[in-house]
Order: structure tokens, then C-alpha cells, then sequence
């Protein structure tokens, strides 16, 4: 990454309101709120980032202002956190934009590099994370997203159905090369501030209903989104099975 280039700043979009997990954000794990350990997480491996919380309400705000963070309180009916990241945007200024989730307590270093370099050609509206899908189960979940590049490494569709369909296989889900081992998708993102100022006025398309796959959105009115394909998934808590594991994981000192 070249350092004479201005950084982009981390905007972290949270709400309690959670579908499958309400709440989850202010669960404490060893006495401290969910949100504070992804906090101090993207403090940890990213110190050179400006980091800045667009939250849905006063509760998450204080929990996040008594220890330190800065945040922005943004309209708590926004229907998405790219919603949320484009208000607070519009107060922050930034050229660039880097989405972490804040129910990601175990991003990586290498996962906001890769956006950030993803981010900087020219062509690049959008910036994105793939891995290599390991199991053939995972490929096969409708939950788990795929991506499909093209050879410049730019998105050409995302579906919760297993593409790229291998039907000469014989039963071998995974390619040889490294180029036919599906990629599957992973939720961060980096955006430029024209193209998100604009993803946020659009109206969702045919793709985006049908999959229920927000960045079909960019895809369908021809932005090119960058794809960096990175070796280690991100920890999501999405149920409160899944802030277990990572009790667990902490526990055992992995983290």
C-alpha cells in the first residue's frame, strides 16, 4: 500500500435491533459489551485508521464514548448499515470509506489492508473480501455468499446458490487451479464517497430482491467492485450460539 496516500477512514455501522440476535451488541463477554471487543479489536490491529462508530441510538453511543471512541448518531430507522455509513459520511467527510462490522470481534489486520488496496485503482467503485471455500457443504449453503471474478479480479455476480456450477467435476466440487476454487464472499467492504452517496439513492434492483444481496445493487447499474481474495475468515456473531464460540475461543486463548 502506498503510504503517500491518504488513508481511508473505518466507519463501523451498529444498531441493537437485530433480526436474528437483538441486542447482541451490548451481550457482555467477560464484563464487557460485544461491541467494545470489536472496538478494541480494529484499535489493535489498525491504530493508524481514524475510527469512527455510526450508531442507531444513545445506549450504544455512551457505551462507546465512556471508553474513548468516537461516534456519530445517525437516524435509527435507516433500513442498512450502508445507509448509516453514507449519513455519517456526509458529517465526516472522508474520500474513502472502510465498512467493518461491529459484531466482527476477530477482524484481521490483513482483512482492512486487502479492502484499502482493493479500493485504489481508478475503476474501483467498491471494494470487497473473498475466500476459498474449504468444504463442499459450505459451498453448497445457501447461507454461505459466493463470489465470481473476472481475470482483473473485479465481481462479475454474487448468489447464495453454488457458482461457479463445476459440471464437468465428476464429483470433485474444487478446481485444481486457483482460479476455479469457488470463492466465498465476505461482508466487509470499502467504498469510494461518490459511489456510496449514490448506492444509497438508488432503489434496490430486480438482482438485490431476488437474492436479498445488497451489493447486486452496485452490479445491476455497472460498478466495478474489487475483489481481494485473503486466506482467513472474519468471526461473525449472528446468534447467540455463535458469541459461545467466540467465549470460547477466548477462553482458550486463541484470540
Amino acid at each position: 500500500m502506498n503510504e503517500q496516500l491518504k488513508l481511508p477512514t473505518i466507519v463501523v455501522p451498529a444498531r441493537l435491533a437485530s433480526t436474528r440476535f437483538p441486542e447482541k451488541l451490548i451481550k457482555e463477554v467477560k464484563g464487557k459489551p460485544l461491541i467494545l471487543w470489536t472496538a478494541e479489536r480494529i484499535k489493535k490491529v489498525a491504530p493508524e485508521f481514524e475510527l469512527i462508530f455510526a450508531v442507531d441510538g444513545r445506549e450504544l453511543r455512551k457505551i462507546l464514548e465512556d471508553s474513548g471512541f468516537s461516534v456519530i448518531e445517525t437516524d435509527p430507522c435507516l433500513s442498512s448499515g450502508t445507509d448509516r455509513i453514507a449519513a455519517a459520511n456526509k458529517e465526516i467527510q472522508a474520500s474513502s470509506v472502510i465498512n467493518v462490522q461491529a459484531d466482527e470481534p476477530l477482524v484481521e489486520r490483513q482483512h482492512i489492508l486487502s479492502l484499502v488496496t482493493a479500493l485504489i485503482p481508478d475503476q474501483a467503485d467498491m471494494s470487497t473480501l473473498a475466500v476459498p471455500f474449504i468444504e463442499e457443504a459450505d459451498f453448497l449453503d445457501p447461507n454461505q455468499v459466493k463470489v465470481v471474478c473476472d481475470g482483473q479480479g473485479y465481481a462479475i455476480y454474487f448468489s447464495r446458490s453454488p457458482i461457479p456450477y463445476l459440471r464437468d467435476s465428476e464429483g470433485k466440487w474444487k478446481g485444481e487451479e486457483p482460479g476455479a476454487i469457488p470463492l466465498k464472499h465476505i461482508g466487509l467492504y470499502g467504498y469510494k464517497s461518490a459511489f456510496l452517496e449514490r448506492f444509497c439513492r438508488e432503489s434496490p434492483g430486480k438482482l438485490e430482491k431476488i437474492e436479498k444481496l445488497e451489493q447486486l445493487r452496485a452490479l445491476e447499474w455497472g460498478a466495478k467492485i474489487s475483489v481481494s481474495i485473503v486466506h482467513s475468515l472474519t468471526v461473525g456473531i449472528d446468534s447467540p450460539e455463535d458469541l459461545l464460540k467466540f467465549k470460547a475461543l477466548l477462553k482458550s486463548e486463541v484470540f
